[in-house]
């Protein structure tokens, strides 16, 4: 089995990897089907049709927006965030197609994109269906996508090998398919759960392109969060959600004059870089999916608690920390999923602390056994965390759940590092049980905002 670190760490824009990362990826499919085809001339007019937990946090998490810039042959990694609004404004005036593939084709924001509430596709929540017509009516081309997390994107073909055992993965080195063979592999070999996962990375690419992209991942980690830090206002979206990030930073910087200090004021330094990438992600600023955008800040936070607060911490080896992370990720996606809308936030928070207390359980020497033990602690801790945004935006509760998710990944390392490694649930367990969770879990506490906290705050 083989997810490479750079399917579970992606650049793109928030506020959500599946519902707006995702339906920009499915556009940019679909203009490449109809280019291949031959008959992108002949569009005269494109619908997108929106289902299950797409249709009903669509509005609120930008995804009739993002299939707009899709459509317009924008790609999440590369568009600037600051043209996101421009881009998207223009078509609804001009009521066109204003660049891309379907250049001046008619685009009616209201009626080209469907919000369909009635029950979800039969295969996946998060589906949606994209057709073109040529000037008569007639259907040029049409598919069905679904975005199953974390900006991963399946077509309908797809999804019958994707949801069964007709998968393929390239060759590697060390193919683990649960933690109990990443243990395996990892006794008989004598490596690190790191040096396997690159090892696996290198038989696909080259050795220095993988550094490269590695650095470019934590580069946009960092920028994110300084930009949280360093920016205030209100969120948009309807809510007034203050920032919070700067205000808590300048708050920290005053107390650090102070000759008394609370010991753990080192928890307040993890929220903060928590949510001021959360707050980014909510501002549809640029982000790195770790697995997802809803669970964007733990990563990111653990790691620069890592390297501010550890002695003799160094950035020589946050790929260590990337590439570990990735590896229990990967088994994560593969065995259970990271979608909220799947599993509930167990699948996003409760993953992506999972993967970041074994990535700085990694750093700080840890051995495979006391990662892997790390790695269960944080995950069996958020089982049965619902997905319940209110009004559908990736703000309350999304945003001090990242803090809480980055606290729990550096307390389950800590635990972790204080024993050998033996433990009495194993990770593969807990990844079982809180698949089994999301499928017991109602439809309303997974990203529908039917249930949960969506309906029982107030708006303002």
């Amino acid at each position: 089995m083989f997810l490479s670190v750079f399917d579970l760490f992606k650049v793109g824009i928030g506020p959500s990897s599946s519902h707006t990362v995702g339906p920009m990826v499915a556009m940019g499919r679909f203009l490449n089907d109809l280019a291949a085809s031959g008959k992108a001339a002949e569009v005269a007019r494109a619908v997108v049709t929106l289902y299950g937990s797409l249709a009903y946090t669509g509005k609120g998490h930008g995804t009739d927006r993002a299939c707009v810039l899709g459509l317009l042959g924008e790609r999440p990694d590369e568009i600037d965030p600051a043209d996101v609004n421009k881009l998207v404004d223009n078509v609804i005036a001009t009521g066109t197609l204003t660049r891309g593939p379907l250049a001046e084709t008619a685009f009616d924001f209201e009626r080209d994109i469907i919000f369909d509430f009635d029950a979800p596709l039969e295969e996946h929540t998060n589906g949606m269906l994209v057709a073109a017509y040529d000037a008569s009516g007639n259907p040029i081309l049409s598919d069905t996508y679904f975005s199953v997390g974390g900006g991963f994107v399946v077509t309908k073909a797809e999804f019958a090998d994707f949801a069964g055992a007709g998968v393929t993965y390239p060759d590697v080195p060390y193919p683990f398919r649960d933690a109990a063979e990443m243990l395996e592999m990892g006794r008989v070999s004598g490596k690190t759960v790191a040096e396997m996962k690159f090892e696996n990375e290198i038989s696909q690419r080259d050795e220095a392109e993988v550094r490269t992209a590695l650095d470019r991942i934590w580069s946009v980690m960092k920028d994110c969060m300084d930009r949280g830090i360093a920016t205030d206002g209100q969120l948009p979206g309807g809510l007034k959600v203050k920032r919070r990030a700067r205000q808590i930073s300048d708050t920290l910087a005053a107390e650090q004059s102070r000759n008394v200090k609370y010991a753990h004021a080192v928890m307040d330094w993890i929220s903060l870089y928590a949510i001021a990438v959360n707050e980014e992600n909510a501002a549809g600023g640029r982000i790195v999916t770790a697995p997802t955008n809803g669970a964007a800040g733990v990563i990111p936070a653990t790691i620069r608690y890592y390297l501010e607060f550890c002695p003799d911490a160094s950035e020589d080896t946050v790929d260590d920390f990337l590439l570990t992370a990735a590896a229990i990720g990967g088994i994560i996606k593969t065995k259970a999923s990271i979608s909220g809308a799947e599993v509930g936030c167990q699948g996003e928070v409760g993953s992506a602390a999972a993967m970041a207390a074994a990535g700085l359980c990694a750093v700080l020497g840890g051995t495979n056994a006391q990662i892997e033990n790390a790695a269960e602690i944080a995950i069996e801790h958020h089982l049965g965390m619902t997905c319940d945004p209110v009004a559908g935006l990736v703000q309350v509760p999304c945003i001090e759940r990242n803090a809480m998710g980055a606290v729990k990944a550096v307390n389950a390392a800590s635990l972790a590092l204080l024993g050998d490694g033996t433990h009495f649930v194993p990770l593969d367990s807990a990844i079982e049980t809180m698949r089994q969770t999301g499928v017991d879990m109602l439809s309303k506490y997974k990203e529908t905002s039917q249930g949960g906290l969506a309906v029982n705050v107030t708006e303002c």
